[in-house]
């Protein structure tokens, strides 16, 4: 997205979600169930440095990028969607994730222009393969470009994508993003989501043989994301509709009970609210 666009304000603005000082990483653990990234001080980035030597050269200091990074994810978690994005990609390819995930969030809840919500998803994915190529041991450079592509899918068709070969981009990308850390919860939610896409569009005979869908493995992942953040909001929202486009109406009870669960949690920041908020609206509709 070009710079001078202006992103719209995230509407539920609360002083819950500022993470002020130590509050950031006393809450950590608790924010970042769902994407089990690590806390990003000195030690951590040395951890990630190590372990994906290509991010050696661009760095700096670590100490540094480490103030610059609690810093952005502040700006995430409070709601500033774009200030986060921006400072994330001052920061450089140690700060791509916390941008991703604010240019995800952002456009998937708050983007309304078809046009500009793919073109979000496709600069984060560009982003996501440069970061594999630096960082390929870093699971969210992994789960956020399936993410990226999946909602690129979502905006130009599923049936589209797949003659694209975008399912099986999906697919890897979200395989890998497991295998390096299974306590992924929104790796799982995806993995579930792409099941039950497929199924729900070329049917589970084509969808099976053809991309390895199934109606299994699709509630197997759903459950196993509730098991890694039980108070996950959107983990209920994306089974519930998961379950209505695998077996149709014979599980729309179920999936409402789902919305109702979702719509109770508590949010802990910005994007935990807009997941809570969608159930809301779906349960009003």
């Amino acid at each position: 997205m070009a710079k001078k666009d202006t992103w719209k304000k995230f509407p539920h603005a609360d002083a819950a979600y500022q993470y002020a000082g130590a509050a950031l990483k006393k809450n950590w653990a608790r924010l970042h169930l769902g994407d089990a990234e690590t806390y990003p001080d000195e030690a951590g980035l040395k951890a990630l440095v190590k372990a994906n030597p290509g991010l050696a050269d661009s760095a700096g200091d670590l100490k540094s990028a480490a103030t610059a990074l609690q810093e952005a994810w502040r700006l995430f978690h409070a709601g500033e969607l774009q200030k986060a994005h921006d400072a994330g990609l001052e920061i450089g390819p140690l700060g791509y994730t916390v941008a991703n995930k604010s240019a995800s969030i952002y456009g998937n809840y708050l983007e309304t222009a078809d046009t500009k919500k793919l073109a979000l998803f496709e600069e984060i994915t560009a982003r996501c393969e440069e970061l594999q190529q630096a960082a390929p041991k870093w699971a969210n450079a992994w789960y956020f470009h399936a993410y990226a592509l999946g909602r690129y899918s979502q905006g130009i068709s599923v049936v589209k994508a797949l003659a694209q070969g975008l399912g099986g981009k999906i697919k890897d990308s979200l395989t890998r993003a497991i295998k390096l850390e299974g306590r992924h919860a929104d790796a799982h939610i995806a993995f579930g989501t792409y099941h039950a896409e497929i199924i729900d569009k070329v049917g589970g005979l084509l969808g099976g043989a053809t991309y390895g869908a199934s109606k299994d493995e699709g509630v197997k992942h759903f459950k196993q994301a509730l098991k890694l953040n039980p108070d996950s909001a959107i983990a209920r929202v994306e089974y519930a509709n998961g379950l209505v486009m695998m077996y149709g109406k014979s599980r729309l009870a179920e999936a409402g009970a789902l919305y109702e669960e979702a719509a109770q949690c508590e949010p802990l920041d910005a994007m935990e609210r807009l997941d809570v908020e969608l159930a809301k609206a779906e349960l009003e509709e």
